[in-house]
């Protein structure tokens, strides 16, 4: 409700007064998120996004795998290890800005490497599940381990554990509270043709292996969430994102087709979506992901450049049907408010 107290502004003057209000409020809600949604200022190499609301400084972070994109030197896959865990920040969820690098207490061997961060609040801490590899490497035949970290402000983690999981070649924890108030983290085994594994917890520190989840295909990078009345798992498949949905969390239907497969046509969107996170807020719910838009035909691989770097995009998930769906071409309408 808005009152005005003058007495000689006259009614037209009022109605003019009360439409630009509503308007500028509107167009702060309907705010269409730019295309890219983020690219990394330091190594250009943005991916596996993960987002989080920062209440202690009132905004939203994204942190990031940062792939050294845009170094010459390295030989075969080194660019993608080496790396560490970069942080955007935003008020609203469209406007991102580069932030900082996450202060990671834990670097047991030279050369570490940081991937695909899963980052959840409980009771108020912060709790991260890191993919680690014990060094920088030029192919990908090396261990891998999922660890688990704590902080109070998102950007000082101390080491807690390391998971005892299905092999010792595992990547991209997803973690959700389920109904009954434990936990349970979906992950990729690579080992057993990279099918999505799970393992429960009863209060996030001490996890029990369950084996497989999900096997129909290979994938990577889990992201488990809830809308419209359903559990959701979405993967990359490396043609997109496959999509299954669940009543329970035990027991998953693959649904047909995948997002993201068909290349979009804006700005660094020509190519399939990788590796995505899930933001729900009410009716609502908006995917974001990553792009390597140089990975096309036109561009030849002697430009090592343009095929390494990457860039985050954001979509609206739509549902009907008990079917989710998204269409990239559309203007992306997003303002995430304070949770």
């Amino acid at each position: 409700m808005i009152f005005f107290k003058y007495r000689n502004v006259s009614s037209a003057l009022l109605t003019i007064m009360i439409f630009s209000i509503m308007m500028a409020c509107q167009d702060r809600k309907n705010q269409v998120a730019p295309k890219p949604l983020y690219r990394d200022p330091v190594h250009d190499g943005a991916a596996d996004p993960s987002v989080i609301w920062n209440a202690q400084k009132g905004v939203w972070f994204m942190f990031y795998t940062n792939r050294r994109a845009n170094v010459a030197e390295f030989e075969g896959v080194s660019w993608v290890h080496g790396t560490r865990i970069g942080i955007a920040e935003s008020a609203n969820g469209s406007e991102w800005n580069y932030y900082d690098t996450c202060n990671i207490r834990y670097r047991p061997d030279p050369g570490y490497t940081f991937w695909a961060p899963e980052i959840i609040e409980h009771e108020g801490t912060y709790h991260m599940f890191l993919t680690y590899v014990p060094g920088t490497f030029s192919d990908w035949n090396h261990p891998r381990s999922i660890v688990h970290l704590t902080s109070r402000n998102l950007m000082d983690w101390e080491y807690a554990s390391t998971l005892s999981l299905a092999s010792n070649k595992v990547i991209d924890a997803c973690v959700l509270q389920r109904p009954d108030g434990s936990w349970r983290m979906w992950y990729n085994n690579e080992k057993d043709r990279k099918s999505i594994y799970y393992a429960d917890s009863p209060d996030l520190y001490h996890w029990t292996d369950k084996g497989i989840s999900v096997g129909d295909q290979s994938g990577e990078g889990p992201k488990v969430f809830e809308w419209k009345g359903y559990y959701w798992m979405i993967t990359d498949v490396w043609r997109g994102l496959a999509v299954y949905r669940s009543d329970d969390l035990n027991h998953w239907e693959r649904l047909p087709g995948n997002l993201l497969e068909q290349p979009g046509t804006g700005p660094d969107d020509g190519v399939k979506g990788g590796h995505p996170d899930v933001v729900v807020a009410g009716e609502r719910a908006w995917l974001f992901y990553f792009t390597h838009p140089g990975r096309v035909d036109s561009i030849p691989d002697s430009n090592w450049y343009e095929k390494r770097r990457s860039s985050i995009q954001v979509v609206e998930l739509e549902y009907r049907d008990k079917i989710i769906t998204c269409d990239r071409e559309k203007p992306v309408s997003i303002h995430l408010g304070k949770l």
